[in-house]
């Protein structure tokens, strides 16, 4: 299936805002591919600290296992084992991902491989074959690269309305994850789309970068960009314009991050909870150190400047209760951002999932009406949820927010229900 093709497929995404009920999620559970992370190496893939696999596995499995209770969740290797058979989709995929590996001998081998062994490849990465020198240095490298990010599926691909963002994303580590995305919304039957807003694969330049971590759907025409150090202004530029002219997105706000800041994108400062709340990071929205917001319209020659987000999002009809994460301490505020304490996802409007341990944010959601249930109560059903509560179910993801990320990084809704 071509391009021309993919942009005339009958819709079967649509995601207008980032509270509404959540009817279809996609998600990856780590798997090997975090084994390739070491100490030496953790920062060439974008970490902080390693991760235990399988406790991150149990983990990241119940957290699944909530959202299910709520809507359904695809996975990404299931999502590719229904189409990599297909000889087009084999075919785009060996060879898009060849530009990434550059083995011509790799590339025949990945043509001939199995389907299942093909996906692991992929996932799992091929380490190089070790040299005299590589093995007196106890030195490994791949052949391809191992995707150790996958399970924070939000930042390759992001669902607008009825189209497609795919990301550019900022490190070569991360490349092949644009790549299987596309694909899936490129072949997937059960993705029918309205097209690529923005396809990150075909963008060359080292300067336009865009991950979804750093995109906000607030209302159908209303969306908040993180200008940050993982997305560059020239690709929010094409971006906001595709935005416009293929989503109908009529205001953008644009939130400029510090260069060098504990938050990657700005779902690490800033989410939506309900239609009335949003949790955030104090220090970057309150006082002096607070980020300015620029008001982008597409077509318009310029943009405003505001002093704060919350003065902007007034000019464009949103009003938004803010909820402090880490609650009044400072030393609170900052060690919960960083334990992706205001990287809440919801499964439908004031009903949000995220880390039991961001413990003095969770009274502050208490605090503003919000019932905090315990995970395992809740699947057990010990504690209910119901239809007119506001709730959040905590979980426990001591090793998952290792790799830097909460329940909005590790969720791609691809459906849900218009909030407005």
């Amino acid at each position: 299936m071509s391009d021309t093709n993919q942009q005339s497929r009958r819709p079967l995404v649509r995601v207008t805002s980032e509270i509404g009920r959540l009817r279809t999620v996609i998600c990856h559970t780590p798997g090997p591919e975090l084994l390739a992370v070491t100490p030496s190496n953790r920062e060439q893939y974008l970490y902080d600290d390693i991760i235990d696999l399988e406790q991150a596995r149990r983990e990241h499995q119940r957290f699944r296992a909530i959202l299910s209770r709520f809507s359904e969740v695809l996975d990404v290797r299931d999502l590719l084992r229904d189409i990599v058979d297909e000889p087009e989709v084999r075919k785009y995929l060996v060879g898009r991902v060849m530009e990434v590996a550059s083995s011509e001998p790799l590339g025949g081998e990945l043509y001939e491989m199995p389907g299942e062994a093909l996906i692991a490849r992929f996932i799992e990465g091929k380490e190089a074959p070790q040299g005299p020198v590589s093995k007196l240095l106890h030195k490994v490298s791949y052949e391809l690269p191992p995707l150790p990010n996958l399970f924070f599926t939000r930042d390759a691909a992001m669902v607008v309305n009825e189209g497609v963002i795919i990301g550019a994303m900022r490190y070569a580590v991360r490349w092949t994850e644009e790549l299987l995305m596309k694909a899936l919304f490129l072949y997937h039957p059960m993705l029918g789309n309205g097209g690529f807003i923005y396809d990150g694969t075909e963008e060359l330049r080292s300067d336009y970068t865009i991950e979804g971590g750093d995109v906000l759907i607030l209302r159908p025409d209303l969306a908040m960009v993180g200008l940050s150090e993982r997305s560059s202004p020239a690709a929010i530029e094409g971006l906001v314009e595709g935005l416009k002219d293929k989503a109908g997105i009529d205001h953008v706000l644009l939130v400029v991050l510090p260069t060098e800041s504990p938050a990657i994108h700005l779902d690490m400062i800033f989410t939506m909870v309900d239609r009335t709340h949003c949790v955030v990071y104090p220090p970057y929205f309150f006082g002096p150190s607070r980020l300015p917001v620029l008001h982008y319209r597409p077509g318009d020659a310029g943009v405003k400047a505001y002093d704060d987000v919350f003065s902007a999002l007034k000019q464009v009809g949103m009003e938004l209760q803010p909820i402090w994460c880490g609650g009044q301490h400072p030393t609170r505020q900052e060690r919960e951002q960083w334990s992706s304490g205001c990287n809440f996802v919801a499964v439908r409007p004031g009903v949000v999932l995220g880390y039991s341990r961001n413990e003095a944010t969770m009274r502050e959601m208490e605090r503003e009406g919000f019932k905090v249930v315990d995970a395992i109560d809740f699947l057990t059903g010990a504690t209910e949820v119901e239809e007119d509560d506001r709730a959040v179910i905590a979980f426990e993801g001591a090793e998952l927010v290792r790799g830097g990320g909460g329940g909005r990084c590790m969720t791609m809704p691809v459906c849900r229900d218009d909030a407005w």
